[in-house]
């Protein structure tokens, strides 16, 4: 049942901001961690994430620019790949902190760089029991039509490895307590 709201949910949203639904393509993870949706919840919400991330994988990313915003809502956040690589910049377009979902749409970078149109990451974090919850990392992308013979696809690995880095803090911090 809450897999058919969230898909709703995001054809809605991609019907507001005029992308065919058809024309999605969808690269999934999920990542089952041992602590409460509330505490995953609280780092994915805000800045939290991106920053801790930013932090354990040195090798991949320089930096993280919040070019406008708290992290709420219509916060920019450009991240920085080491030399050689890219960026990528993306705008916080919906945060539920009742469902624990929170929505960015890319602004430049990343897929659309190599012939994508839209590139929307969405993050759901969706409880288990009381202890344990799924972080599932979605990314849906639509491809320019003069560009579907090269086939481009984002790269879901960095966020794969966000929610591992967030399983091994959060449950280390929860094996400290």
């Amino acid at each position: 049942m809450l897999k058919q709201v969230s898909l709703i949910c995001f054809l809605i949203f991609s019907c507001y901001m005029g992308i065919k639904s058809k024309d999605l393509k969808h690269l999934t993870n999920e990542l089952e961690v041992n602590v409460a949706a509330s505490r995953v919840w609280e780092l994915y919400r805000h800045l939290g994430i991106s920053m801790l991330t930013a932090r354990e994988l040195k090798t991949v990313i320089q930096s993280v620019q919040v070019l406008e915003g708290d992290g709420g809502v219509g916060t920019i956040l450009k991240l920085i790949f080491v030399p050689g690589n890219s960026s990528y910049t993306e705008r916080f377009i919906k945060i539920d902190d009742e469902k624990k979902v929170k929505v960015a749409k890319g602004l430049e970078g990343g897929c659309l760089a190599i012939g994508c149109s839209v590139q929307i990451v969405r993050l759901d974090i969706i409880e288990k029991t009381s202890d344990s919850c799924i972080i599932r990392s979605d990314i849906g992308y639509a491809v320019k039509e003069e560009f579907e013979a090269n086939d481009p696809k984002p790269n879901i690995q960095l966020l794969a490895a966000a929610a591992q880095i967030t399983k091994r803090f959060l449950e280390s911090s929860k094996n400290d307590a």
